[in-house]
């Protein structure tokens, strides 16, 4: 299994999250966003996702190779390939209160934060900060309200699921916008006791092979 990432994105991060969390090897493949233009730009790189964008998820089943972008897909990949232990829960419900949560900063926050846009923006003279400032700070407060339904330990009951995937990557990014995030305090709380799982710190950007001061 290879997959392909940047250190810092939130989509690779909350991939490399669930990786761990199921205990699964694979060798890391860095696409560095920003050198030499953005490494995801290249050949290389859109013969194996056309949308020019990371994580890539590259595993070799039925004796073909299959490459397999797109966050939320990989981690239903990984979630139907590898059914344990479980970033679903069993419940109905509860299942669905996960995959919105999750799907609340994949599709709601971080396509508004995303690179690309935030290039755009600012060859344009827009303030790329504040627009990021704008758009995080109130996907937050919506997931804030959301995640006070349905928390115990973490996001969604007693176990970490694809919303707890998505939170941590999501509160990094929102500090580098210097949003005031302490007005999340069930967002801070879950974000703490995920820090204290290996398979979190081992999924940090800041441990990654191509993290970056």
């Amino acid at each position: 299994m290879k997959f392909y990432g940047y250190w810092r994105s939130s989509a690779s991060w909350r991939v490399r999250i669930a990786l761990q969390l199921k205990g699964l090897s694979y060798d890391y493949v860095p696409v560095h966003l920003l050198e030499g233009g953005g490494q995801q730009h290249g050949d290389a790189h859109r013969s194996r996702n056309p949308m020019r964008q990371v994580p890539v998820l590259e595993v070799e089943a039925g004796g073909a190779t299959h490459l397999l972008g797109q966050s939320m897909a990989i981690l239903e990949y990984l979630e139907e390939t590898y059914p344990t232990p479980a970033l679903l829960p069993r419940d109905p419900f509860a299942r669905a209160k996960a995959r919105q949560i999750a799907e609340a900063i994949n599709s709601g926050i971080q396509p508004l934060q995303n690179l690309s846009v935030l290039q755009h923006l600012k060859s344009l003279g827009a303030d790329d900060q504040a627009w990021g400032r704008h758009w995080v700070g109130r996907g937050l407060e919506a997931v804030e309200t959301l995640v006070r339904g349905s928390a115990g330990t973490f996001c969604v009951g007693d176990e970490p699921t694809f919303a707890d995937c998505c939170l941590v990557p999501q509160l990094y990014a929102a500090r580098r916008f210097a949003l005031e995030i302490e007005r999340f305090p069930t967002l801070l709380r879950i974000e703490q006791t995920c820090a204290a799982l290996p398979a979190f710190q081992r999924a940090h950007a800041s441990a990654q092979p191509d993290a970056q001061g």
